[in-house]
This record gives C-alpha cells, structure tokens and sequence, in this order.
C-alpha cells in the first residue's frame, strides 16, 4: 500500500484543479481538471463526477488513472497514479454528494471516481525528474 508522505500531502492541498489523466482501453488519452477532488486517506482520493464523458468511460474500461499536482509557490510537483474504482451508491458515495452540495447545491454530483494510490513520481524538472518516489 502506498502512503502519502506530509510534503506529498501539503502540496495536495495546494493543487487546485487537479489535472487528471485517464486513458481508453486502446490507450487513447484524456485529461481534464477538476474542482472537487478530496484526498481522504492517506492512500485514498476521492474525484467527484458533475459531468464527466471521456473521463468515466475511460475508468469504467480501463480503471486506471493520473493526478498532477503542482505547488507553483513551493516549487513541487508530483503525480500520483492509482487505480479507479466507479460508485454510484453506498455511504462514500452519499458522503461524497453531501460534500459537493455543501458547496455547489446545483451540482449533479452522478457518481464517485475513488482512486487508492499505487504510485508517487517526481515530476520537477531535474535529475530526479521522473523518478519513482513511492
């Protein structure tokens, strides 16, 4: 299980949007930022879906996907990758929809991208640019 470290986590928090990456079975891509991203756990993010197309049938045929995050003022950048699973109904999924309606009641909030981290990379340009950091 691969676990956020404290500076991986800190520059979450200042990553807003959040790009993230996603790919067809046949590998075609797509990336697209979103708001409503939510890490909560260590090994855990959580995407909200409003009006994702591309990006849910990406996940839903090949459940992997991408985030970038990127702290401009601290000068970090990391990607994290993870694999995706899609929920549309349970407790994380009404936990999630409360969380966006809190903030943005008009959303549709029509299901739960929950993404359980498997990978952290560098991604600052460098020698270390890259490489695999979890």
């Amino acid at each position: 299980m691969v676990m956020l470290n404290d500076e991986m986590k800190e520059t979450f928090e200042k990553a807003k949007p959040y790009p993230f990456a996603t790919a067809s079975k046949s590998g075609i891509p797509n990336v697209v930022p979103i708001n409503f991203v939510m890490l909560v756990a260590d090994d855990c993010v959580w995407l909200a879906d409003n009006f994702m197309k591309k990006t849910l049938a990406n996940v839903q045929e090949n459940p992997k996907g991408a985030i970038y995050l990127w702290d401009a003022k601290g000068k970090k950048c990391f990607q994290i990758k993870g694999d995706v699973v899609v929920k549309t109904s349970g407790p994380d999924f009404e936990k999630m929809k409360k969380m966006v309606h809190d903030q943005k009641p008009e959303l549709p909030a029509k299901s739960l991208l929950e993404m359980k981290i498997t990978d952290v990379f560098e991604c600052n340009p460098g020698p270390d640019a890259g490489k695999k950091l979890l």
